[in-house]
């Protein structure tokens, strides 16, 4: 099997444009995201070996989950019944197993309000999906580093349900057969690869179980990437940033074509 650049990827928020979110969340953000980890295929082995040791350690009872850590709720309740210095070991030494692994974060983050500014009058309360235009940016801007690196790109998302899963294969089947969806005019800034170049680039696609290492990799990078569009001193994106597990891993020359895109974020007064 060649050596290929693998791209997992989790959601987060609503992907539908003019739906109801629900109990907001504590943040006060209200985004659409699809992102999270690329890794080499022969350096997977690596993180595979520190996400084993770190639930082993801490005897981990299920899959780790960004909101259920965050909150100790749920599969992380035991969190509650520990000291405050174990809590600060068991978060300090999550984080560390997320700056060892060998994987670089990226994702497309898309603010609903500054979307349904830009898009809902101009296409007759009815513009795409959400995942629509995430997954076909997030995707084109790996396949952009996997051929910087002179590899193909396999895509990896998680598991949902059958017409969210049928969904993403179609734009990924899209994207393969037909290049990227988004008028020439508007998209041209971004230096977009070709049909022929995201043919030739993109190598395989199969969801993944949330009981994934790699998968859940993913989830634990998402949120920080999605929260430091919106505040870029919080702690997990900003460590993050300084260790060059993100965007700051390239020229940021490159940030515009290759890094992780804050999309429809022109109204959003970013708090330093």
């Amino acid at each position: 099997m060649p050596v290929t650049l693998n791209f997992y990827l989790d959601d987060s928020g609503t992907r539908h444009p003019t739906h109801k979110v629900g109990k907001a969340p504590k943040h006060g953000y209200d985004w659409f995201s699809l992102g999270g980890i690329l890794v080499r295929s022969d350096e997977e082995e690596l993180a595979r070996e520190l996400h084993k040791s770190f639930c082993e350690k801490w005897g981990v009872p299920a899959a780790l989950h960004s909101s259920e850590i965050r909150s100790q709720n749920e599969n992380f309740e035991w969190l509650r019944k520990i000291s405050k210095e174990d809590q600060a070991a068991f978060y300090e030494e999550l984080y560390v197993m997320m700056r060892e692994a060998p994987v670089i974060g990226i994702a497309c983050v898309i603010d609903r309000s500054g979307y349904n500014a830009r898009y809902l009058d101009a296409y007759q309360q009815n513009p795409w999906m959400l995942c629509k235009t995430a997954f076909c940016v997030g995707v084109e801007r790996s396949a952009k580093y996997a051929r910087s690196q002179g590899l193909r790109l396999r895509v990896f998302p998680e598991k949902c349900n059958k017409p969210e899963d049928a969904a993403l294969k179609s734009y990924y089947d899209a994207l393969k057969n037909e290049g990227m969806p988004f008028a020439g005019d508007n998209s041209g800034k971004y230096a977009p690869l070709s049909p022929d170049e995201l043919s030739a680039t993109l190598y395989e696609f199969k969801p993944k179980e949330k009981s994934s290492p790699m998968a859940q990799f993913a989830d634990l990078y998402l949120w920080p990437i999605c929260m430091g569009g919106y505040h870029a001193s919080n702690r997990t994106y900003e460590r993050l940033m300084n260790d060059k597990k993100i965007e700051c891993c390239l020229k940021e020359d490159e940030w515009p074509m290759l890094a992780s895109k804050y999309s429809c974020f022109e109204n959003i007064k970013r708090k330093p």
